[in-house]
């Protein structure tokens, strides 16, 4: 065994989440423990993993950065021909995981995926820093490349280009997505690891069922 870790331990003391003081809405109590994140000033809180999987089945996780979340659902950005990209064109099913451990908090979402609008993306990808509109520009996310010198020099005649400009137009292969949850999970820690776990589905009709999961 090159890591031994069966000794490491951890034990939660976090206050209780109580089904009965749970909101109808999820989006309700993600907006709350999200703030809560911010007010925590916790080191890049809207970092999520995100799961991704092919069409046969074969998973694969990454971190990406939350922009957004709306009625319709979880926002980010992302090269649409990156890894994850062409994995969400083949098999648009994703799941998102927070994980807020100085507040002994995690969330976990599933749903579908879609594309937001061309117009939503480029709005989004001019209010940018300049240097990440060049970086999206130069890059070709997930695809093999012989050595920096190659992104560095993409850049530099990027520089060049667009010296006296401050918003770039958004490529075609650069934009948004938005994750439709389905069913949100709500962990916080507690002693002995019985955890508390509240799920919410979304029914039919728009509303959404809330269970206790054993931990």
């Amino acid at each position: 065994m090159l890591i031994d870790l069966k000794h490491l331990r951890e034990d939660y003391s976090s206050t209780p989440l109580e089904i009965e003081a749970a909101p109808a809405d999820p989006l309700q109590l993600f907006e709350q423990w999200m703030q809560e994140a911010l007010h925590a000033k916790l080191a890049e809180p809207n970092a999520l993993t995100l799961a991704t999987a092919t069409p046969d089945g074969k998973p694969s996780a990454r971190v990406v950065l939350l922009k957004g979340v709306s009625s319709s659902g979880f926002i980010f950005y992302t090269n649409y021909n990156s890894h994850k990209g062409r994995e969400l064109k083949a098999n648009p099913q994703a799941a998102m995981t927070f994980l807020w451990l100085e507040l002994q908090r995690q969330v976990r979402i599933e749903g579908k995926v879609q594309k937001i609008s061309a117009e939503d993306s480029a709005a989004y990808f001019q209010s940018r820093p300049k240097g990440s509109q060049i970086g999206a520009l130069a890059s070709p996310q997930s695809q093999v490349i012989p050595d920096r010198k190659v992104l560095e020099a993409k850049v530099a005649a990027l520089e060049s280009t667009y010296a006296d400009v401050d918003k770039l137009p958004c490529p075609d292969h650069w934009g948004g997505y938005v994750l439709h949850a389905e069913k949100i999970e709500f962990w916080k820690g507690r002693s002995s690891r019985l955890h508390d776990r509240l799920v919410y589905e979304l029914q039919g009709d728009g509303s959404w069922t809330i269970v206790r999961l054993a931990p």
